[in-house]
């Protein structure tokens, strides 16, 4: 199978794709979500990137997608065909044994608490590490929803990459850089690559996947790095979270554990200035509200400190947001479903917040 979209496969996918963004996509910000549904429609129709959208065919487009929603909104997710069985599309682990020798993936994650993603894409490359995790390139994808993150930690085991999807996320950025070209981490990006124009921009897209993907296989192995140390308590814990604000929060304190215990370690050790730009151009939401010194100590790597404050912060970072998740799988432990606004209370106390001194 050469060319899955289109098929009975892809068409599965891409309705649980259409399900979950049913049930999801109103909690998004507006902005986002119009920025997003942009984007989703250029995928969608095959536009290339920096290609002016008719405003009026994207309108009709996106009320005819919220009718599909409202229709779908309801609906269990569809089993899998393949050949002539039927599959769970939550299991995907056996679909992907299915799909192995066909040189596809399906992912079929959580994204939160009660929000599953979906996907179907090429499998470029797959490669065992030295590490024994398992490295997924995908390229090209035939199914995805509105939510398409770039990179995850699938099984515990397996890093999927998924190029297509990292494109679209710095075409995104781009996009909304353009409209200010304020400065800060991404216009920083920008400059280390010396590129001004949009042109320019679509032009080095294949380079900024190939440099920048490293560091998505960073966070990941930060991921496992964490998760091995969290245990399994705190995936039972995220999965008893009723809020999509206190699984922000539980998120955003793994992903500074790995992240300060992993990425940003290795970054400043392999003297990756564009990588940095470049995670620090994704540095918002929780993350920041829990850590807001930490643009600090980049702003002093950017000064000539050479990353010692990072340095400095990443430590002090880490040991704070190991102590919240103690507090975090203790509360859990305790109360069961029941931890739920005590773990929130607890992630929104000021106590809460690192500060670096």
């Amino acid at each position: 199978m050469t060319r899955a979209r289109g098929s009975a496969l892809a068409d599965a996918v891409q309705t649980n794709c259409h399900i979950g963004d049913a049930r999801h996509a109103a909690d998004l910000p507006l902005c986002i979500y119009l920025l997003q549904m942009r984007e989703f429609y250029r995928w969608e129709h095959g536009l290339p990137y920096g290609v002016a959208l008719d405003r009026g065919a994207v309108g009709a487009w996106l009320a005819r997608r919220e009718a599909l929603w409202s229709e779908l909104e309801a609906r269990p997710f569809m089993a899998l065909p393949l050949g002539d069985r039927r599959f769970d599309p939550l299991d995907a682990e056996r679909v992907n044994a299915e799909l192995a020798p066909l040189g596809l993936v399906y992912g079929a994650g959580l994204e939160a608490a009660d929000r599953q993603v979906f996907f179907l894409a090429q499998l470029d490359r797959s490669q065992v590490r030295d590490d024994g995790l398992t490295l997924q390139v995908c390229g090209r994808e035939h199914a995805r929803g509105l939510f398409a993150p770039p990179a995850a930690l699938a099984g515990g085991q397996t890093i999927v990459l998924r190029r297509d999807s990292l494109a679209r996320w710095l075409w995104e950025k781009f996009e909304a850089f353009a409209v200010r070209r304020a400065n800060g981490p991404f216009k920083a990006l920008l400059d280390a690559y010396g590129l001004e124009d949009a042109v320019a921009f679509v032009d080095a897209l294949p380079r900024l996947v190939d440099d920048l993907s490293a560091t998505l296989v960073l966070h990941e192995l930060g991921e496992h790095h964490a998760g091995q140390w969290l245990g399994p308590g705190w995936v039972a814990m995220r999965l008893a979270l009723d809020q999509r604000r206190t699984d922000l929060l539980v998120r955003a304190v793994r992903d500074h554990i790995a992240d300060l215990e992993v990425t940003l370690p290795a970054l400043l050790e392999g003297d990756q200035a564009a990588a940095m730009h470049f995670w620090f151009a994704n540095y918002e939401g929780m993350r920041e509200k829990l850590f807001p010194a930490l643009p600090g100590a980049y702003a002093a790597w950017l000064a000539g400190d050479a990353g010692r404050s990072l340095l400095r912060a990443a430590r002090t970072g880490a040991t704070h947001f190991r102590a919240l998740a103690t507090q975090v799988l203790a509360l859990h432990q305790r109360l069961g479903r029941r931890a739920a606004p005590a773990i929130d209370r607890l992630l929104s106390a000021p106590q809460a917040v690192c500060a670096v001194p």
